[in-house]
């Protein structure tokens, strides 16, 4: 069981229903065409690929279980949804990913000039919805805006600071460093803000919002944390992008941190010289020695286990939020996430 009362392909269910909806409303942002032939079908591929919807999921699971209806935060699920599509074309370049969601990625179909520029428009484009709606007042779209560009500024600092970590060959990074950057890096757009523009939309407030952001917050670590971990474990055919990317571009996981504090003088030389140099410079045989590494150093094992343990903070945060709130297969789906994060396997 993935939570009280909710199977995993309970919560996968909800998520493709909410996908293809999701998938259906953007396709209309997305089709209107601008005439420029280098940047309308570019800005259309990423969103009209096949993706999980979880941001938008939480959010219309958020708004309905505390009184609101999916009608009234359409707008938002679907702006949150073309950020991260955007958030994803630039993360592609920045790691020059080959796959993306079973498909090349934009720069490797089109070159990285004309994909940064597609996601620029992707992000331009994606307040447009919410702001446009004139469904919502003119107090609520300005709440939600704040809101929304509050999230994108703490995304935007995480990733610079995993960047950067990568860019100085940083080797004293700690789990609680990892903590905080994917807090802000993954945790802010992936759940927490989803939580609190469901909750404002729903309340048409944005007062007594801490216990719901420590939920968002615990739930968006275990996400991240099982998303490393299929970086590890998964196959294209799963994740529908290459598996050891992280390892090769020397990204700071938990099993990269653990394996730096815990791994014999020799072994800690060889990952020390790995990690200084470029990543085109590493080779499929050296990422080969890195995964043999940690699997003798219980690297992974460790990831698995912090998951666990970040997941039974979530539950508890989850009744803490949630305590009030009468039950609902919204409240159900939202309290089975926690054990979807740590159990999926795409």
């Amino acid at each position: 069981m993935t939570g009280p009362g909710i199977s995993q392909r309970d919560v996968e269910d909800v998520l493709t229903g909410y996908g293809d909806l999701v998938r259906e409303l953007i396709a209309r942002v997305v089709r209107r065409p601008s005439g420029n032939p280098w940047l309308d079908d570019l800005v259309a591929d990423y969103p009209q690929r096949p993706g999980k919807a979880l941001r938008p999921a939480i959010m219309f699971a958020a708004c309905q279980a505390l009184g609101g209806t999916a009608e009234d935060c359409v707008t938002a699920a679907v702006s949150i949804e073309l950020l991260h599509n955007a958030f994803l074309v630039h993360d592609d370049v920045e790691d020059d990913s080959e796959l993306r969601r079973g498909s090349p990625t934009l720069h490797r179909l089109h070159g990285m000039p004309l994909a940064v520029n597609a996601g620029d428009g992707l992000a331009l484009l994606a307040l447009e919805p919410m702001v446009h709606d004139a469904r919502l007042s003119h107090r609520l779209v300005r709440l939600l805006s704040e809101e929304f560009v509050t999230m994108a500024h703490r995304t935007i600092d995480g990733q610079a600071t995993e960047l950067g970590w990568r860019q100085d060959a940083r080797l004293s990074v700690t789990p609680d460093d990892y903590l905080e950057m994917i807090g802000r890096k993954s945790c802010w757009y992936t759940t927490i803000y989803p939580l609190r523009a469901g909750a404002i939309i729903a309340t048409r407030s944005n007062s007594r919002l801490g216990e719901l952001s420590r939920f968002g917050y615990l739930l968006g670590a275990a996400f991240q944390i099982r998303d490393d971990l299929l970086d590890l474990l998964g196959s294209v055919e799963q994740f529908g992008k290459q598996p050891y990317g992280d390892l090769r571009e020397g990204k700071r996981t938990l099993m990269l941190i653990h394996l730096l504090r815990s791994a014999p003088p020799s072994d800690r030389a060889w990952l020390v010289d790995y990690l200084s140099r470029p990543r085109a410079d590493r080779t499929d045989a050296e990422v080969s020695t890195l995964l043999g590494m940690m699997n003798s150093a219980g690297s992974i094992e460790f990831a698995i286990e912090y998951g666990r343990g970040i997941g039974a903070a979530a539950y508890e945060a989850f009744e803490a939020a949630f305590r009030s709130v009468p039950a609902s297969s919204h409240r159900a789906f939202l309290g089975g996430l926690v054990g979807y994060m740590l159990e999926r396997n795409v």
